[in-house]
């Protein structure tokens, strides 16, 4: 049984200062005591991000990623994005929706926050911004559900670039 609670709103610095709704996720109070403290410690976290470079980096790498993975007969209809001169201008493609928090089922077991992004250039899916704690960017893609790419393609954490980057940073 998936259970979602509503949190409230947060404003998020990083994400252009827009209010987003909060959602606990398969968060169920009698079997995970400290889940609530931990989701608002990640939850402060993402607020006090202060260099977005590489977020931004990471999410026009992951536009241009796209929009190369099409078919050459696209690229004309994509081709806004090719031109692109100041990676920060990739925000001005991006709409925020939710944010949701939930737990790591296996292996770390951490909390994560995960928001959840429209992006013109991939408008079925979406953009899936995913942090550790709060603290960091350890997944981008499509709005899949998953937390990590291990967990997404059945991988070990030791094979999960973004997760690995974390690891060093603060672990």
């Amino acid at each position: 049984m998936v259970v979602w609670w509503y949190g409230g709103d947060i404003v998020v610095p990083l994400f252009k200062n827009e209010e987003l709704p909060v959602t606990f996720t398969g968060f169920i109070p009698e079997e995970d005591v400290s889940f609530i403290r931990e989701a608002d410690t990640a939850l402060k976290n993402l607020t006090e991000i202060q260099d977005a470079r590489t977020v931004t980096n990471l999410v026009y790498q992951n536009c241009i990623d796209f929009v190369n993975g099409l078919e050459e007969e696209y690229h004309d209809e994509f081709q806004e994005f090719l031109n692109i001169k100041n990676r920060s201008d990739i925000w001005k493609y991006i709409s925020f929706n939710e944010i949701h928090v939930e737990r790591r089922l296996w292996s770390d077991k951490d909390v994560y926050v995960s928001i959840k992004c429209n992006c013109n250039w991939e408008e079925e899916h979406g953009l899936q911004l995913v942090f550790r704690q709060g603290k960091m960017l350890t997944r981008i893609s499509g709005i899949d559900g998953h937390i990590t790419e291990a967990d997404a393609y059945g991988k070990e954490d030791s094979e999960d670039f973004l997760l690995n980057e974390y690891n060093k940073t603060y672990c």
